[in-house]
């Protein structure tokens, strides 16, 4: 059973719709003495999470993000142009709402968003708006990118247990993982804190591979 490894050192970056999720916590930073653990298996290959970038991919890079937060949105232009100039990386984004209800609002309606096989146009709009969420916003931001926010909203409550899980999970992980905020990455099997740099993703990927 293959394990993630951290890097030596993990230093973190710094009244909506659907909000209410039953189940959905942060879990104690107990792990360790608790005797769980996380497989890669686990973290990149969770088959309930939206998979953008090659889906058959020879590397997997996963964020662990918050729409709300400016970093992976400053970061999000460099990460999808690595990717998609690359060609052979698997991107999982990792919804992990730790900056209140619009944050779980916008990760709501975008895997609503995916049962519909829109994720990536909803990822893309949320990921562009500029400063904090509100429900406006967000309902604005998606329809300006031609989505229609009643059908996101069906299509998450549809799935609803599928995606809290999802996000219960990524929540879990995050905390098993100790990180201290977002962005944080996770690149073949070494956690990367923080946003990363053009270069930074690419020797990232090169030393993932090899």
């Amino acid at each position: 059973m293959t394990r993630i490894t951290r890097r030596e050192a993990l230093v973190g970056t710094a009244a909506t719709g659907l909000v209410s999720m039953a189940g959905f916590s942060f879990w104690p930073s107990q792990s360790a003495a608790q005797g769980q653990e996380l497989t890669v298996e686990d973290v990149l290959f969770d088959p309930a999470n939206p998979v953008m970038g090659n889906k058959d991919g020879d590397i997997t890079i996963v964020e662990f993000f918050d729409y709300q937060c400016p970093y992976c949105k400053a970061n999000h232009p460099i990460l999808t142009d690595v990717v998609e100039k690359d060609g052979n990386v698997r991107l999982v984004m990792k919804d992990w709402p730790i900056f209140g209800a619009p944050s779980i609002l916008a990760a709501q309606l975008a895997l609503g968003a995916s049962t519909l096989g829109q994720y990536k146009a909803a990822n893309d709009a949320l990921m562009e708006t500029e400063g904090r969420l509100s429900k406006e916003l967000i309902h604005e931001t998606l329809t300006e990118a031609k989505l229609d926010v009643a059908a996101l909203e069906k299509a998450y409550e549809a799935s609803r247990e599928k995606w809290d899980g999802l996000m219960a999970r990524n929540s879990r992980q995050a905390t098993l993982l100790g990180l201290q905020g977002t962005p944080a990455f996770i690149i073949g099997k070494t956690i990367y804190p923080g946003s990363m740099s053009d270069e930074a993703l690419r020797d990232a990927i090169e030393k993932g591979r090899a």
